[in-house]
């Protein structure tokens, strides 16, 4: 069956009704495309006590005359955990099952080696994360997708936020989001704001009201309403819908008790700041060259003039050495920070990462000033670090890292690391924040990176209370949560759950004990359970096991966190009390998958819904979503290389990668593709770094030019950094990356996308992508470079060879063996193709043929010394003269 007779239709929610490869015609008008008509999609969320239980669902119908491939995708909360999926087709209702990851990974695996192909998302952003499941829809037949999902939503700078992502990309004739809101202490502020349209046409299409406990935000566009202009057939509906509202807060502490399970919700006003020691440990290594410096100072400017006159501080920056603004800690006086501000400004980046001495620099400092009373005795201290990098001179193994930190802080104060950008070990950073009472937080390389580390810095600015702890009655209790902090943050909250030993007490009390700026404080809560009970009747409204679930949620959370540092047997102990609770609960967690079982014509379909972590991918990690099929369209693999250069060949039926490096020397010609049938030719021409940079220990290549040519055509294309020059026999064109241009004739399209890429097309079967990577123009190391993929090769002959070429026809590869190699993150294994045995190393790349600023991770399997082995014969033989 051709790939045309099985269209991909994204039917999205929150992230998209994406109407991909359709034309926009007047079928539109009423939702449908293809046949496909959505008809409805509605968001109901119901908030109880900052428990949130969201609900959407997409109603589709398929009015052509043929089966239709249909996919509902979605994105959600990262701190949320999905606890239900169902699919409805013509009335018949396939639910969803939370079972433990392995098994669900063996059903997943059984399907694939059935033959069955996958298609999959692995996706996880700045506060979302993907879900996406596929089903073939038969003609004339209907299907709902429901998918539940619910999380703690946190109290940020003040207010608790509820963030929904609207990209519909086609008009729907019933789209509705529903938010209602309990909150026993009443609600004080109830806002809501949608990035996609104007104040006067939201205000018609958006209703929001609060009295008392209730708060209500509804949205529902008419048809009208979502057209991007009066005419128009295509949506406005595109991007955030974020409800903010806060509580009452005539107490500071609140408590409510349902069915024998309490939450202690904690967050005093009005106090006075606990001045604060905070030494910022700064990376300034090559890397962070260009933007990230620039950003990074623009944010330390603004942080400085934030500072309070009764805070102390210091700056460490850290390249290969490591050196001090002050050989110690300051006052924040306005002759410090004006000096400070002179300080951050003249800040060079150069050499590589010491993390280990910068870290153990700062945490020194800070335990000297505490013992030699240099700074207040009610004061409290802070390390926050930022890095875009891995440790790679002086200590660089991250385990020994974790150890010398967590010796040198004691537990005394908090460790925050800031990691920039996606080219560092996450987990590392996040594991030793933990375990110093910290986080971790992923500064994203986007234009307002300067307003996310200031954005930190606020959460972190205002210490009210210092070791905070969270008493109640001996052996009243069972089953608590974390209840001792060592910093209560305004603008924050505290919160506490657990099980009340004997359901039938008359009274119940909570005492939350913390120092303060001037003196220690002491906050009780005494709560009669029957007015309790009289409080919280209004069921009608909210879901009675909310307490427990929110109990479960939070538990679940700080088990994970704690399981993160965990070895031998007490990582297995928490392990195993996490898992009870999340397949008691229904949670999908890092733990658990969800299996959606779905007969059709005698034979299994199975999804699989996972939980993307924040770090690199595991090797061994199943997809974030799976869904499978008996019969599914023949998923076009694609080759490309990029980078360093790094040539990447994706193998769909394994559901897998392999990549590998090209070390030569610059100025060297290889060649790419070869195709002696359709005379397709391409070739490409290797640049260095820019000279002068010494502290370099590998040598960088990229490719700086790119020849395509068709010898049947009589066609070539010569691309660099600056131009694109097409030869048409004799005739000649020049175009520069500041066009947008699209170049046709008889069997060829060339179209060149401004900055961004080109995109060459001969027929209807082969397809080549170049992408322009510019780098900032003052970067010391780096010049502008080519990246080369291909995503379609269905016309070139069997006879294609060349570096990418030859992998243009099936081939086979078993990996097995997989474990721990040099890089703990990175695990080796045996690899068995073309007849040789060679060790791989688990690793991953980058695809930029869609976001050329960020990219996509593909994992892989890396072949070392130049592919050989995998290649046929050595990469010498790929040498050629020029690029024609």
């Amino acid at each position: 069956m051709a790939l045309a007779q099985w269209p991909y239709l994204i039917l999205a929610l929150l992230s998209g009704l994406a109407v991909s490869g359709f034309p926009r015609n007047p079928s539109l008008l009423l939702g449908a495309v293809d046949g496909i008509e959505v008809y409805s999609t509605k968001v109901n969320c119901k908030v109880t006590s900052r428990f949130a239980h969201n609900v959407v669902t997409t109603r589709a119908v398929n009015h052509a005359n043929t089966a239709k491939e249909v996919s509902f995708d979605v994105e959600l909360p990262k701190t949320a955990f999905i606890t239900n999926f169902t699919l409805t087709i013509d009335g018949v209702t396939y639910p969803g099952k939370v079972k433990e990851k392995e098994v669900a990974k063996k059903q997943y695996e059984k399907a694939v080696s059935q033959g069955k192909t996958a298609g999959l998302v692995k996706a996880s952003g700045r506060k979302l994360e993907k879900f996406t499941v596929s089903v073939n829809v038969a003609a004339g037949s209907k299907v709902t997708f429901e998918l539940t999902y619910e999380e703690l939503l946190k109290r940020h700078k003040g207010k608790y936020e509820m963030y929904l992502k609207v990209q519909p990309k086609q008009l729907v004739k019933h789209f509705e989001i529903t938010v209602d809101i309990f909150e026993p202490q009443g609600i004080s502020t109830l806002d809501a704001e949608a990035s996609f349209i104007t104040n006067d046409l939201l205000g018609s299409a958006l209703t929001k009201s609060f009295s008392g406990k209730k708060g209500h935000v509804s949205f529902k566009p008419s048809l009208d309403q979502q057209r991007s202009c009066p005419t128009c057939t295509d949506s406005l509906l595109k991007g955030d819908f974020i409800i903010t509202y806060d509580v009452n807060r005539e107490s500071p502490a609140n408590v409510q008790i349902v069915n024998g399970y309490f939450v202690h919700f904690f967050a005093p006003q009005g106090l006075p700041v606990v001045p604060k020691s905070v030494v910022f440990v700064i990376d300034v290594s090559g890397s962070m060259h260009g933007r990230k410096m620039e950003q990074t100072k623009d944010a330390l400017l603004k942080i400085l003039e934030d500072v309070k006159q009764d805070d102390y501080l210091n700056f460490i920056l850290f390249s290969g050495d490591v050196t001090t603004w002050k050989d110690s800690l300051v006052p924040a006086t306005p002759e410090n920070i004006q000096e400070a501000s002179k300080f951050v400004m003249d800040i060079q980046d150069r050499g590589m990462t010491n993390i280990n001495d910068a870290l153990l620099r700062g945490i020194s400092m800070l335990n000297k000033a505490r013992e030699e009373h240099t700074v207040p005795e009610r004061s409290t201290s802070i390390i926050i670090m930022l890095t875009d990098g891995d440790a790679n001179v002086g200590e660089s193994r991250p385990e020994k890292i974790q150890e010398n930190v967590r010796n040198a802080i004691g537990g005394k104060f908090p460790l925050y690391n800031l990691g920039f950008g996606n080219n560092l070990n996450y987990n590392f950073l996040e594991n030793m924040a933990l375990e110093n009472h910290g986080l971790a937080r992923r500064i994203y390389e986007d234009s307002d990176a300067n307003l996310q580390l200031q954005g930190f810095y606020e959460e972190v600015a205002n210490p009210l209370l210092t070791g905070v702890e969270v008493e109640y009655p001996q052996n009243a209790i069972l089953d608590l949560t974390q209840n001792s902090y060592q910093h209560f943050y305004d603008g924050s909250e505290i919160v506490v759950a657990g099980r009340l030993a004997d359901e039938d007490m008359n009274s119940f009390k909570a005492a939350v004990k913390g120092h303060g700026a001037i003196n220690d404080l002491t906050f009780t809560e005494e709560v009669d359970m029957k007015e309790m009970e009289k409080a919280l009747q209004e069921r009608d409204y909210i879901f009675g096991d909310y307490i427990e679930r929110l109990w479960a949620y939070l538990t679940i959370e700080q088990l994970l966190d704690k399981r993160k540092n965990a070895q031998g047997e007490e990582k297995e102990i928490l392990t195993a009390q996490a898992l009870e609770l999340s397949l008691k609960y229904h949670f999908v967690t890092p733990l658990t998958s969800m299996v959606v079982t779905k007969p059709e014509d005698n034979e299994n379909q199975t999804a699989i819904a996972n939980k993307p972590g924040e770090g690199p991918l595991d090797a061994e990690e199943v997809p974030s979503m799976a869904y499978l099929t008996s019969y599914q369209a023949p998923q076009t693999p694609y080759y490309y290389v990029d980078g360093d250069p790094h040539f990447i060949i994706q193998i769909p039926e394994k559901d897998d990668a392999i990549c590998f490096n090209i070390d030569e020397d610059p100025g060297t010609v290889l060649r790419l593709i070869q195709d002696p049938v359709t005379g397709l030719t391409v070739n490409g021409q290797i640049i260095g770094e820019k000279t002068g940079r010494s502290d370099s220990q590998t040598r960088r290549t990229y490719f700086g030019k790119l020849g395509i040519a068709s010898a049947q055509m009589d066609f070539r294309i010569e691309v660099t950094r600056e131009n694109i020059t097409l030869w048409n026999g004799d005739s000649l064109s020049t175009f520069s990356w500041l066009d947008t241009v699209m170049v046709t004739q008889d069997g060829l399209s060339v179209m060149i996308n401004r900055k961004k890429n080109m995109v060459v097309s001969f027929g209807d079967g082969v397809t080549f992508v170049v992408v322009l990577h510019q780098v900032w123009k003052k970067e010391p190391a780096h010049h502008d470079f080519l990246g080369f993929y291909v995503v379609n090769s269905r016309g070139m002959s069997a006879q294609t060879h060349g570096l990418l070429g030859q992998f243009f026809h099936p081939f086979d590869f078993q990996v097995s063996d997989v474990h721990p190699g040099s890089d703990p993150t990175k695990p080796d294994a045996t690899m068995v193709v073309k007849n040789h045995q060679l060790t791989v190393t688990r690793g991953s790349q980058k695809d930029y043929r869609k976001d050329i600023s960020v990219g996509r991770n593909v994992a892989c399997w890396f072949v070392h010394n130049n592919g050989q082995g995998l290649i046929d014969g050595i990469h010498r033989d790929y040498i050629v003269p020029n690029l024609f």
